[in-house]
């Protein structure tokens, strides 16, 4: 059974990329959305990329850092939300620094619709139709 509440502060999920700048936990409950968050480590940020044909929300739970964008680059912080356009180059910025002992990590939750291999949720679409 899908649990269809959830705690901004645990999404539930499984952990799907972790290393020295984060950790980032999907939750795949539904079927066309992905609710994903990133708890993001002073002085790191995340991988820039897009995405064609998916747009993503991002919101901002704990923290202040910035947000690149398309071509800006702008401060976010807790209770921020980012609509990121369809294609849009994006990356997230940690700016704490880690030498400070009472800086945080930048946490925000992302939804967006597939999965994030969109490759992949293409040809899922189709699996069993041809063999």
């Amino acid at each position: 059974m899908i649990e269809y509440r959830t705690n901004i502060n645990d999404i539930g999920g499984t952990i799907v990329k972790q290393d020295h700048r984060y950790i980032v936990k999907d939750n795949t409950s539904l079927q066309n959305l992905v609710v994903s968050s990133t708890e993001l480590y002073p002085e790191k940020e995340t991988s820039g990329h897009s995405h064609d044909g998916q747009e993503e929300v991002y919101y901002f739970i704990e923290g202040k850092g910035e947000m690149v964008l398309g071509k800006r680059t702008f401060p976010v912080k807790a209770g921020d939300v980012i609509l990121i356009p369809d294609g849009a180059f994006h990356k997230v910025i940690n700016t704490a620094s880690r030498k400070n002992k009472n800086s945080k990590a930048l946490r925000f939750v992302c939804v967006f619709d597939g999965a994030r291999d969109q490759k992949k949720t293409f040809l899922d679409r189709f699996k069993g139709i041809f063999k």
